[in-house]
């Protein structure tokens, strides 16, 4: 497979193809996404330890964010605790990956808090499933203005983690942001090098100059037709076993995404054609080093296809930064797997530099 044609729809370009082949063979477990909606359906089991209260507020654009907020429940009212706002993997939900990192930071002590980034998820913004690099970094600024006023935050002790995607969106609203004091990623994907240089940088010069023509010409279809054309989706229903015939990148998000492992209703994959040029224009990381002296914690999968970005940061990172692989792990178990994910490291390097 030609990893770079990936970047048409950030990573599930060839998904939707697969989907649609797929789906007559394979019967799909049935889910009322409505009632699913509007019981705050989550891919994981709340803990009895946490209590979740939905909370929104603008970013600076004046788009609204919807965010899951988690407080321990033997919390003190009369104390100010150090805070962590965690961002989805690109294409996810705060009721997916985020709300589980959120969850156990929670009951490490941090108000925590996921949150779906604009355009997507119940956060507002139009066009619906807009993929923007410089509005997904406000967003993690905005989760700070929130945090940082809430009673029983410290805001002097707010720190950030991004998943997948967001990892490159953590650490680049970081590079401004004097207010994130420490940065963690886990899975880190960087999105803006993706779109411009193909999957692990694969994509010749001609390829990517045919991707930025076939993106802007969309535009005169898009004013044509007065809306916007968006990739290929995953299934409305979770599928029973990933699909054969799938390249092992696809068939790992698949797995996570179009199955019940981490199926969302609202986690359809998919973004607007044209996202894709403002990642060509917005370089994300391009000052990583400024970060310091505030610590950043890369984390990444001994089996992760996407460790290229992960050793690349570190790599241009300055001091101090602490690269952790977790043994036999894959892209997306740094997701849900909480056997894998290691919180424990998460904790200590929060608690060390959020004093």
């Amino acid at each position: 497979m030609d990893y770079s044609k990936i970047i048409i729809a950030g990573l599930l370009t060839f998904m939707g193809q697969a989907c649609s082949d797929t789906q007559q063979n394979n019967k799909p477990k049935t889910v009322d996404m409505e009632q699913a909606i509007e019981k705050d359906y989550l891919t994981f089991t709340l803990s009895d330890k946490v209590t979740m209260e939905k909370v929104q507020y603008k970013n600076r654009y004046g788009i609204s964010v919807a965010a899951h907020l988690y407080i321990s429940k033997d919390f003190d009212k009369s104390r100010k605790y150090p805070a962590v706002i965690i961002g989805t993997p690109y294409g996810g939900v705060k009721e997916q990956g985020a709300g589980i990192y959120a969850q156990n930071m929670a009951e490490r002590g941090f108000i925590a808090m996921a949150f779906d980034e604009s355009f997507n998820g119940e956060s507002g913004g139009e066009p619906r499933k807009t993929a923007s690099p410089d509005i997904f970094v406000e967003d993690f600024s905005a989760g700070v203005d929130f945090l940082g006023t809430h009673p029983n935050v410290d805001r002097e002790k707010i720190g950030a983690i991004g998943i997948c995607g967001s990892g490159g969106f953590a650490l680049t609203a970081a590079q401004s942001d004097t207010r994130i004091k420490a940065i963690a990623t886990t899975s880190m994907y960087d999105i803006s090098r993706l779109n411009r240089k193909g999957f692990m940088d694969s994509m010749t010069d001609e390829q990517h100059k045919q991707t930025l023509k076939q993106s802007s010409e969309q535009r005169w279809n898009d004013f044509t037709e007065g809306k916007y054309a968006k990739t290929p989706s995953f299934p409305d229903q979770p599928l029973p076993a990933v699909p054969e015939g799938l390249d092992p990148v696809t068939s790992e998000f698949f797995e996570y995404y179009a199955m019940e492992r981490g199926f969302h209703p609202r986690a359809t994959g998919n973004f607007t054609v044209t996202s894709s040029i403002a990642f060509n224009n917005f370089p994300l990381m391009s000052y990583i080093e400024t970060i310091s002296p505030r610590p950043i914690l890369l984390i990444m999968g001994e089996n992760a296809h996407s460790k290229f970005y992960t050793e690349d940061a570190y790599k241009r990172a300055a001091e101090p930064k602490e690269l952790v692989v977790v043994p036999g792990a894959r892209h997306i178990d740094l997701y849900d797997k909480v056997d894998l994910i290691p919180f424990e490291k998460l904790e200590s390097f929060f608690k060390e530099n959020l004093k």
